[in-house]
């Protein structure tokens, strides 16, 4: 399994960001994915996740409402739509599956859960 972030950058806050994950190695679409973030200095911590089979989404509270997951199952990508983007969201910003399996809901908050991580995207919020 392999998947690959992209789209990070830098934006002004109040802007807006679509970050794109894409996973290859993992069959039948519909797959469950996580986003994390690392801040410099700081843990890695949970953003968002999709689960597998299902439209649910699952986010943190700094980000609920700004942030929006979505999935192309066609092609195999999870998008992470951040609008609203502010200072504190500067990190490097991580997509991670939980590979075949389907994880319960509690689970998809926690990194431990996740086999297989992109390699990160790091996204700037400066004036």
């Amino acid at each position: 399994v392999q998947l690959q972030a992209s789209g990070g950058g830098l934006v002004q806050p109040g802007g807006s960001l679509r970050l794109s994950c894409s996973a290859s190695g993992l069959t039948g679409g519909r797959l469950g994915m996580g986003w994390f973030r690392q801040a410099p200095g700081k843990e890695r911590e949970f953003v968002g996740a999709i689960r597998k089979g299902s439209t649910a989404t699952y986010y943190a509270d700094s980000v609920r409402g700004r942030f929006t997951i979505s999935r192309d199952n066609t092609n195999n990508r999870v998008y992470l739509q951040m609008n609203a983007l502010r200072p504190e969201d500067t990190a490097v910003y991580y997509c991670a599956s939980p590979g075949m399996g389907n994880p319960i809901m509690s689970s998809y908050y926690q990194a431990s859960t996740y086999p297989y991580w992109g390699q990160g995207t790091l996204v700037t919020v400066s004036s």
